[in-house]
């Protein structure tokens, strides 16, 4: 089995979600491969990549996106037909970053970059408006700072969702779900098969 983690806005393969992910398949589950790829910050550019690796990978890939990575996961789940789990995924970058536009600096890799029009328009051009029912699972921080979790309750409404009351958006609950997700995506990998 494989995993993809596609990272959020501004974070990278070295973000505390992605670190945690790693650890505990090496300790619980080295017989799956994680792959964490650095991802543009230009949306057009990013997808790119993602899809480049993900459709190089069999069918037992499970695709796990956290915020602006949820989305592109959700992009390349309906491209690919893969399951994806979603940590606090964003449903509306290309609304919600119109206030990052302009010069961004990625705290992670220190790559300094220009978020401009191309790239909201790059964002709307890749929004799944109907995601397929029973594809997905979500995992939700009900105090989530940074997007409305409502939001994507309602969007992904036909699929699995797991509510953590007084969660952030960097989902502290998720070491304890993960292994939970990963036992979910085996079912679903393996009826597939």
């Amino acid at each position: 089995m494989h995993i993809v983690y596609l990272h959020g806005f501004n974070s990278g393969p070295q973000s505390l979600k992605a670190g945690e992910t790693a650890a505990w398949l090496r300790q619980h589950a080295p017989d799956i491969v994680l792959h964490c790829p650095r991802l543009s910050p230009h949306p057009a550019e990013a997808i790119r990549q993602a899809d480049e690796l993900v459709s190089g990978l069999p069918a037992d890939t499970l695709l796990i996106g956290s915020s602006l990575g949820g989305f592109y996961a959700t992009h390349l789940a309906e491209l690919r037909g893969r399951p994806a789990a979603l940590i606090n995924p964003a449903v509306r970058p290309d609304r919600d970053l119109e206030r990052f536009r302009g010069e961004q600096t990625n705290p992670y890799t220190g790559e300094v970059y220009t978020l401009g029009d191309d790239d909201l328009r790059a964002l709307l051009s890749q929004r799944v408006a109907a995601p397929t029912a029973g594809r997905y699972w979500l995992l939700l921080g009900s105090r989530d700072e940074t997007l409305d979790w409502r939001e994507a309750a309602v969007h992904y409404r036909h699929s699995r969702q797991a509510v953590f009351n007084g969660d952030d958006h960097r989902l502290n609950n998720w070491p304890k779900v993960l292994p939970e997700v990963v036992a979910w995506a085996r079912r679903r990998l393996s009826s597939q098969v």
